[in-house]
């Protein structure tokens, strides 16, 4: 019997549902390390800690996702990156976010890039 290959989106989607689940840990414990180093002032209240924890069920979604190999999913998280990319790009051009967001969202757009063009190449693969 021979193995059948991993598709590559699903790989990609894996990679960034535990980069989410990072990320969102490291909000849940300390928050300002991560919020300092995007350039965010300190978190005073339980917010910072409340979209770690948003965060982690995200990357819950993206490795169950990823392991059930659910193309849609894939498609999908394509254009969610790509709006995040846009819509923090705006926060940071109208002044209600510091440039450090764009390093996050940047990660967001390059890996959502990753998806889209791996799903090209799966879908000419099969």
């Amino acid at each position: 019997m021979t193995e059948q290959k991993r598709p590559r989106a699903a790989t990609s989607v894996l990679v960034f549902g535990l980069y989410m689940l990072g990320q969102g840990a490291a909000l849940l414990v300390a928050p300002n390390v991560l919020l300092g180093l995007l350039g965010f002032a300190p978190a005073l209240d339980v917010w910072a800690r409340v979209t770690g924890i948003a965060l982690m069920v995200l990357g819950l979604y993206y490795v169950a996702a990823s392991r059930g190999e659910w193309t849609p999913f894939f498609r999908l998280t394509v254009v969610g990156r790509t709006f995040q990319f846009v819509a923090f790009g705006g926060l940071v051009l109208a002044g209600l976010a510091p440039l450090g967001l764009l390093a996050t969202s940047g990660l967001e757009l390059c890996s959502g890039v990753w998806t889209f063009l791996a799903l090209r190449r799966d879908a000419r693969t099969g």
